[in-house]
């Protein structure tokens, strides 16, 4: 078995390897870190690197050493104080450690926190880890991207890496046979003569004794001529690509905009649908997103438009229901799409209205999706949770509601939605 040593080094010219030991071994002290910036970035930084300070006692290595009681002897060079025999005091413990706490000291030394900077890919990677798109299946082979490499029997192309020993040990082998059968049809038939010719006890022989042995031993000299391999003995293996379903899903995202959001609460939803966002770009390559932003109307938007624009109005959440399940309808088909929805608002709405949103939810959508999310941004549940609360109940599987109290509660209800199911 081949064992490779990835050596190179990166551009601060620090070992790759060591520092992905590094990152392992600290993996908790960062996830931890990310999990707290991620509620004190603004929406522009939310997908940049960020600064990791891991406390000196982590940093620490352990190191034996000898302990402050026991009796001991020691050699002092140059001692001109004590005598065989003195005492010792022991020395007197404190803080003086160079800690940055409590009052100053003249005595004691230490070390600042450990600081280091992890990259975008990084930072993304601890704050998506163990997260997945629930109830994903593979639902289409027509027109699919993904392919996986198969074995396809052997070709004489290919790269090294590739290479298959003995199929290549076996052509060649083949090819000496071939190229020297006539060389060693003709050493055998020497040979028989010699052989005759050696039992005959014949001065006469002698002299044809020796050009045998000679033309023996030339044919030998051209057969060693021959290559133990050559470039037309090597075969490596073929691998073909085979096309494989495709995961292909779209999330669409329902925000109120309505007149009850506040800015504070439009905030906090922006900030989840661009977690969610950064989380299915860097999990899944073929997704999709649809943006819906609804007041007393819903409409269809772009990414700049969903974030940024400042309409507002009364509120009609069954409309971005009704245009959801009809965007599914029209566009993708639950026979070839992973279909999401991800919902959020103040869960303020019209009281006539919360009984066309469940049977929006239950008769349109939940028949066409995967997987349904709501969150509330709210300190206290409004009408709207009390009529998904029904559906929670009895759609379990496909539908899930949280509620967010404050920025600090994003990210751990968004892993709540979205966190990996253990079969």
């Amino acid at each position: 078995m081949s064992i490779i040593i990835d050596r190179r080094l990166n551009s601060g010219k620090k070992s790759t390897v060591n520092r992905q030991r590094f990152l392992r071994r600290y993996k908790n002290t960062i996830k931890e870190s990310v999990q707290e910036q991620i509620n004190n970035r603004s929406i522009t930084d939310m997908e940049h690197g960020t600064d990791i300070t891991i406390p000196r006692k982590d940093v620490s290595e352990p190191v034996f050493h000898h302990g402050d009681d026991g009796q001991r002897q020691r050699v002092h060079p140059g001692n001109k104080e004590f005598h065989s025999g003195d005492r010792f005091k022991r020395p007197e413990g404190g803080e003086g450690q160079g800690s940055g706490e409590g009052e100053a000291s003249n005595q004691g030394s230490g070390i600042d926190d450990f600081v280091f900077q992890i990259n975008r890919d990084e930072f993304l990677q601890y704050l998506f880890e163990d997260l997945e798109l629930p109830n994903l299946i593979k639902k289409e082979l027509m027109n699919s991207t993904e392919y996986s490499l198969k074995r396809a029997g052997f070709t004489t192309a290919g790269s090294p890496d590739r290479l298959n020993v003995i199929r290549s040990l076996r052509a060649a082998h083949a090819r000496r046979i071939a190229l020297s059968g006539k060389e060693r049809l003709a050493i055998r038939e020497l040979k028989r003569e010699l052989r005759e010719l050696e039992v005959q006890p014949d001065q006469d022989n002698k002299e044809k004794e020796e050009q045998l042995r000679v033309q023996i031993a030339e044919l030998n000299k051209k057969l060693r001529r021959l290559p133990f391999i050559d470039d037309f003995d090597l075969r490596f293996n073929s691998l073909v690509k085979v096309p494989q379903p495709s995961s292909k899903a779209v999330m669409i995202c329902v925000m109120d905009v309505s007149g009850s959001m506040t800015r504070e609460i439009k905030d906090i939803a922006k900030r989840f649908f661009l977690l969610l966002y950064l989380f299915l770009e860097r999990n899944y390559e073929a997704t999709e997103v649809v943006f819906i932003r609804h007041h007393t109307e819903a409409r269809e938007c772009n990414e700049h438009d969903f974030f940024y624009a400042r309409e507002t109005g009364g509120t009609i959440v069954s409309s971005a229901l009704v245009l959801a399940s009809q965007i599914i309808q029209d566009r993708y088909p639950p026979s070839k799409w992973n279909v999401y929805i991800a919902q959020a608002s103040d869960g303020d709405n019209w009281d006539s209205d919360n009984k066309l949103c469940h049977d929006a939810i239950t008769q349109k959508i939940l028949p066409l999706v995967q997987y349904f999310a709501y969150v509330e941004i709210a300190n206290r549940h409004q009408n709207l949770w009390h009529t998904y609360k029904d559906i929670e109940k009895n759609y379990s599987e496909q539908f899930s509601q949280q509620q967010i109290h404050d920025q600090s509660g994003i990210y751990p209800v968004f892993r709540r939605l979205f966190e990996k199911k253990v079969e």
